[in-house]
């Protein structure tokens, strides 16, 4: 059926690094949220602090490239990059002034469950002699200071460390002559960024920053000189590979010479604590060949990332309350996970569910003399992965093992190169990426010769890493099943990766970059032409970020025709809803980072259509990456899933609005009390009757 011709203006969009820090303004408001225990509240900071240092390395940095652009390529770009960075640095700004006054809020409430943060203006005599005494006998020997001079080579400072600019006097001298300056770095790692002190008379415990447990052995490190001012200072640099400049060679080779870049990359942010000299800070400028650009003004205390590891000796609770795994309606009980497969699709949920039961699925994979190939996708798996011990245990069995490890996975690259070795010395057929596509589906395939002789396919299809760290606080979805009309289709896909021969196209799975994008505009669209007869219609999407200009388009195009449609966006959302059409978005942050991916559509038979993904509608992942939406079939699991939507579409305590406002605005009121996360674990408990949530 030919579509009409849409004449109408192309719909607003909200910025994409603005969309982001308006997401990151959702992570503070956790932190300032008093429901939230109070370590949690520490933890939301420490979440907040590292997400926006990983934006400046990366997004920050791409802007930054953009003016080292001659004037008329500029020019010819759809955004102008220094008036976005002018934006980005006044919204930033407001946030950290948000983050400094909540960080100074929680300092009592800390010292109210027995843990006093001193500065060490506060300090008292005897704790300064405490301080000073470990710092000469464990932590001074290590460091060397480094001059700081206006002329002369720049010294380096490597990747987000931290430093201390120190100004030291000649003693002794009339007339003085001006201060000289150093560096002086502050060790965290290898050091904690706390040092806690022994418990005063009534239990309580000081903590000091190391940064400020520094200031006070200063006149140690320096027994020869008075010791003036001593401000922070880090410098994040540039976190992109650019590999695309060195696709010719060999991938992995590429990311191995790659790697070593990144902490020698341009700078992207240098910060500087707010009451630093003037003087200082031009002399840093020089000093380090920075640029104007390059200078944000800071607080006391950088890499507050580090609060997550805030001491909590002696202290017992003030965290969220245990949540321990949920038992799975079928897989608990049963003797094994392949037979109960065999036997019905398996749907799990983490982190409320165990992530026991894929490792169990692999490693019963491993030991089961029938099965023959084990064949699986890497993208992010944990240092001590028992995911890749299970194939390593396989391949050991003399099983065939095949896995495609992607090598360009942002920050993994070293821990996937290394893997890669492991897996290649133990004759696992291991498969790379080429120099055009990232590889971020999640999928498994396990081929077992039954009795009778025939191949049957098993099939692990997932929103999330192969990773059982990350399983304890991302929720994911992750499918189990026999069924060939997917198993078939998943052994196909790995037969793409690997350069074979083989159809692009799919009966069932939504693959990217042959079919997902069009099945998508195909749905989308046949939503509209229900609405437009007068028939029910409906889409309804659960993704991380929704950022593709044309898939928006889409949506609005489909919302003027008169179809609903809800979204939950976790992150960059750069769709505005019409105001006069029924589009309904919102984000829910909460305890554990909302990452599955579901598409849901009315459908035509009566039934909704529902895909979970791995793939955000991002133009990266529909166009330039390897992902895999996958339908769920069994009536019961689709259900399950709606089901699971709902509770969180309808969570006025965690959901925020999205209308492109930034606002955050949450879209119930503020009562006390838990959101959608909460009722989901009740809900999955249900299933399981015996259960108590």
């Amino acid at each position: 059926m030919t579509e009409d011709v849409d004449v109408d203006p192309p719909p607003p969009m909200e910025d994409r690094e603005l969309s982001w820090l308006a997401f990151n303004g959702r992570v503070l408001q956790e932190a300032a949220d008093p429901d939230v225990p109070l370590f949690e509240r520490l933890a939301f900071l420490s979440i907040y602090s590292s997400n926006l240092d990983e934006f400046f390395r990366v997004r920050v940095a791409s802007l930054r490239s953009l003016l080292r652009l001659k004037k008329k390529k500029v020019k010819r770009l759809p955004l102008d990059p220094r008036r976005l960075l002018r934006e980005i640095h006044r919204v930033v700004h407001r946030q950290q002034e948000t983050f400094g006054f909540l960080f100074r809020d929680l300092i009592p409430r800390l010292e109210d469950v027995g843990l006093r943060l001193r500065s060490d203006t506060q300090l008292t005599e005897p704790e300064r002699a405490a301080v000073r005494a470990r710092m000469v006998d464990e932590v001074l020997p290590t460091l060397t200071p480094v001059p700081l001079e206006s002329e002369g080579p720049s010294p380096f400072l490597p990747d987000r460390s931290l430093h201390l600019v120190v100004e030291l006097w000649t003693r002794g001298t009339a007339p003085l002559p001006p201060p000289e300056y150093v560096l002086v770095p502050v060790p965290s790692p290898p050091f904690p960024r706390f040092l806690t002190l022994a418990p005063d008379h009534a239990g309580v415990r000081t903590v000091v920053f190391l940064d400020d447990a520094l200031r006070v052995a200063l006149p140690d490190l320096f027994p020869d000189r008075d010791v003036g001012g001593a401000w922070a200072v880090k410098l994040s640099r540039d976190a992109e590979l650019h590999l695309e400049d060195e696709f010719e060679g060999d991938v992995v080779e590429a990311i191995r010479k790659s790697l070593a870049k990144r902490e020698t990359g341009v700078p992207a942010r240098f910060l500087y604590d707010m009451r630093t000299p003037w003087s200082v800070v031009r002399l840093l400028h020089d000093a380090l060949g920075l640029e104007a650009e390059d200078m944000v003004v800071g607080g006391r205390y950088h890499n507050l990332h580090d609060l997550r590891g805030f001491p909590r000796d002696g202290v017992d609770g003030h965290v969220y309350p245990p949540a321990p795994a949920l038992p799975h309606p079928d897989l608990d009980a049963a003797p094994s996970v392949l037979d109960a497969v065999a036997a019905a699709d398996q749907l799990l949920h983490f982190p409320y569910q165990s992530y026991d039961h894929v490792v169990r699925f692999l490693t019963e994979a491993s030991a089961d003399p029938r099965v023959e190939e084990i064949w699986l996708t890497v993208y992010r798996v944990s240092r001590r992965s028992q995911v890749l011990a299970a194939l390593l245990e396989a391949r050991e069995r003399g099983k065939t093992v095949h896995v495609f490890l992607e090598v360009k996975a942002r920050f993994d690259e070293a821990s996937n190169v290394e893997w890669a070795d492991r897996l290649r010395d133990a004759g696992v057929v291991t498969s790379f990426s080429d120099a055009e596509l990232k590889v971020h589906a999640k999928i498994a395939l396990v081929v077992r010769r039954e009795s009778s002789g025939e191949r049957r396919r098993f099939a692990y299809l997932g929103t999330g890493n192969f990773n059982e760290d990350t399983a304890r606080f991302y929720t994911d979805f992750a499918l189990l099943t026999a069924d060939d009309r997917l198993a078939g289709e998943i052994e196909r896909v790995f037969h793409m990766l690997e350069g074979r021969d083989v159809p692009r196209t799919f009966d069932h799975l939504l693959v990217a970059p042959h079919t997902l994008r069009a099945a998508l505009v195909d749905r989308i669209r046949r939503e509209a032409r229900r609405a437009r007869e007068g028939r029910l219609s409906g889409i309804t999407l659960k993704l991380n970020a929704l950022e593709d200009e044309a898939m928006i388009r889409e949506l609005h195009d489909a919302a003027r025709a008169g179809v609903p449609i809800r979204g939950l966006v976790r992150g960059i959302c750069r769709m505005v809803p019409p105001p006069d059409a029924s589009v309904r978005l919102r984000s829910v942050v909460d305890r554990w980072l909302e990452h599955g991916r579901i598409y849901a559509f009315h459908g035509t038979d009566g039934a909704p259509e529902v895909f979970l993904a791995s793939a955000d509608w991002m133009h990266r992942n529909l166009s330039r990456r390897v992902e895999v939406a996958f339908p769920v079939l069994d009536p019961r699991l689709r259900d399950e899933v709606l089901d699971v939507l709902e509770l969180q579409l309808a969570d006025g305590r965690k959901g925020r609005v999205l209308d492109g406002s930034g606002r955050n605005v949450y879209a119930g009121a503020a009562e006390p009390g838990f959101g959608s996360q909460a009722a989901v674990r009740n809900y999955l408990a249900r299933l399981s009757p015996s259960t108590d949530p």
